[in-house]
């Protein structure tokens, strides 16, 4: 339907009111101011000879920046599988009735949260040296069935990827824990009325429900964690991506144009997860869309109301209202 038609145009309607929208010089002065500021900014960076960007440009697509890129994502990718893996158990065990279950969960988010993630990283770094050999055994005896030197096994990208998931899972805990507690009980009563036991209730009746609020959080997570993993040099761990370009500016004593360069993969690489987190908010909120309420849409013209007229009776909407405040 035409336009005209919907706002009533094409209608004979008797004492018209010829209204005139409101001006608001507002947004537009506010548009203007911003317009100017951004303009200024991006002038000044283009044209600040300090920032040196033929360097930057040089080094975009080096080598080691190339492969500090792969080494950040996989960091990423590894810590974020473990601490979402490890924080659902955590969550789980905090509603558990066995106290001692909630009693290491509640110590373990404790523990994790209370102390910075860096001290946390020196410690995996030196865990080689606090504990030599890793073995197994009978408890409290010298018998040994196997053993194995721990720096084999807890090397600087292991140490670095463990030090990372742990801190992540007591946050990511705690978001999940919100979630679950959002669904209503009434679906885990209905699902026990069916016959399911807790585990089938956990996973195909709670959890896909608290999807829809734990993705937000846990995407600002994961993007946290993206960045996080610049302060695994504490291991020491030199390959990830704010490593790599500092090394370059240490040799070539350009610090700024191999700033820009870790600026710019670091936005890139944001930018796209925040795309994967859109998507993925909208696949769990499916179903959860805001509607109208009442019949808004959902019937034909009430008698004597055009097509471009709102279809509800609004004095009856009114009047359901009422009601049912005063019941």
């Amino acid at each position: 339907m035409a336009k005209k038609e919907i706002d009533g145009e094409g209608l004979d309607i008797p004492n018209r009111i010829k209204a005139l929208p409101v001006k608001r010089p507002g947004p537009i002065v506010a548009a203007v101011i911003v317009a100017l500021l951004a303009a200024m900014l991006i002038q000044g960076m283009i044209t600040n000879p300090r920032l040196e960007w033929a360097i930057v440009w040089k080094y975009l697509f080096n080598e080691n920046v190339l492969e500090g890129i792969r080494y950040t994502l996989e960091l990423t990718v590894i810590s974020m599988v473990v601490a979402i893996i490890l924080s659902v158990i955590l969550a789980i065990m905090r509603k558990s009735i066995n106290p001692v279950l909630r009693g290491v969960s509640w110590f373990f988010i404790w523990f994790f949260r209370g102390t910075p993630v860096y001290t946390q990283l020196i410690f995996w770094g030196l865990f080689s040296v606090l504990i030599p050999k890793l073995s197994l055994g009978v408890p409290f005896t010298s018998i040994e069935f196997w053993s194995i030197d721990s720096s084999v096994v807890v090397t600087a990208f292991n140490a670095a990827w463990i030090g990372l998931a742990l801190n992540e899972a007591a946050y990511l805990s705690e978001i999940v824990r919100a979630g679950l507690e959002a669904v209503d009980p009434g679906q885990t009563e209905a699902a026990e009325a069916l016959g399911m036991n807790r585990s089938l209730i956990m996973r195909r009746i709670v959890l896909p429900q608290a999807m829809r609020i734990i993705i937000p959080p846990t995407g600002n997570e994961t993007i946290g964690m993206l960045k996080t993993t610049s302060l695994v040099t504490a291991v020491p761990f030199t390959l990830e991506l704010q490593f790599a370009t500092n090394a370059i500016a240490n040799r070539i004593y350009k610090p700024i144009p191999l700033l820009l360069v870790a600026c710019f993969w670091y936005l890139l690489i944001t930018s796209i997860l925040m795309v994967i987190q859109s998507r993925l908010e909208k696949h769990f909120g499916k179903g959860f869309d805001a509607r109208a309420m009442g019949t808004r849409g959902k019937q034909p013209p009430l008698p004597g109301k055009t097509e471009g007229e709102p279809k509800d009776d609004v004095n009856k909407l009114n009047e359901a209202a009422f009601t049912g405040m005063t019941a």
